[in-house]
């Protein structure tokens, strides 16, 4: 699977998930505009990358591709925190 078209897979599970999901009373639906990649990587026959939307829910997405069994796995996760450390050196 090339890139281009991993990452299209990416963005329509994301967005699947997101109209299939979301609080019904909100009347929010994304379409693959709204989902946007923040990292990406291959190595080998294999895809992974973080995905998130425009809508401020704190969610974000990952989504793995295993060339070897031709499977896609899919994870949401929901960011509760974000805590700054200062590091001394």
């Amino acid at each position: 699977m090339e890139n281009k078209e991993f990452i299209a897979l990416c963005k329509k599970h994301v967005m699947d998930y997101f109209n299939e999901n979301a609080d019904k009373t909100d009347r929010k639906r994304i379409s693959e505009d709204d989902v946007f990649v923040v990292w990406s990587c291959k190595t080998l026959q294999n895809h992974k990358a973080l995905l998130s939307t425009t809508v401020s829910d704190g969610m974000y997405y990952e989504l793995t591709y295993n060339g070897d069994k031709h499977e896609l796995y899919f994870d949401a996760y929901k960011k509760w925190q974000n805590i700054c450390f200062e590091v001394k050196e």
